[in-house]
């Protein structure tokens, strides 16, 4: 099994060659397969807990990954929001002075997550400004006519609806 600090440069050279092999359009289609197949728990999270389960899936993951993050939700008004300080996977590509990541290695993200929580009543931006710094921000918002609609079951939680690595 290849070790997940293998796993980064091997997804941005994936990226490369299916772009070279098949134009942006093949890279895109990969990463529209991910998102279908592998991230049935996000999808799953939110389906279950409304904008709260973006809040549950990654604290999780990001803390799995060891970002350097900021995470903010806010439930009555439907936000839910990541400042990435120091993304560990760009951050490790940058580091690389063998290897030149994939140009548009950051927006895999955008796509992944926008495939599961628009479909879900989300608008969803991704600010990737600062890709080149290994930061980006990304904000998740319930429509205005899903956040009429909604009715988030409450979960007991002791944390305050922040979260800061």
């Amino acid at each position: 099994m290849i070790p997940c600090t293998d796993f980064i440069p091997a997804y941005s050279e994936l990226f490369k060659t299916l772009e070279r092999l098949g134009g942006v359009a093949a890279v895109e289609d990969f990463w529209h397969h991910l998102a279908r197949t592998y991230l049935t728990d996000l999808r799953e999270l939110v389906r279950t807990h409304g904008i709260r389960g973006c809040w549950l899936y990654w604290s999780h993951t990001l803390n799995e990954e060891a970002a350097d993050f900021t995470m903010e939700l806010d439930e009555a008004a439907g936000t839910f929001e990541i400042r990435m300080h120091r993304c560990p996977s760009k951050g490790r590509l940058l580091e690389f002075d063998h290897i030149e990541p994939y140009h548009d290695y950051c927006r895999h993200c955008d796509v992944l997550y926008r495939d599961i929580l628009e479909p879900l009543g989300f608008e969803y931006t991704y600010d990737l400004s600062h890709c080149d710094e290994a930061r980006c921000r990304l904000l998740v918002r319930r429509r205005a006519a899903e956040q009429s609609r909604e009715a988030e079951p409450a979960l007991p939680s002791t944390d305050s609806g922040r979260e800061s690595h």
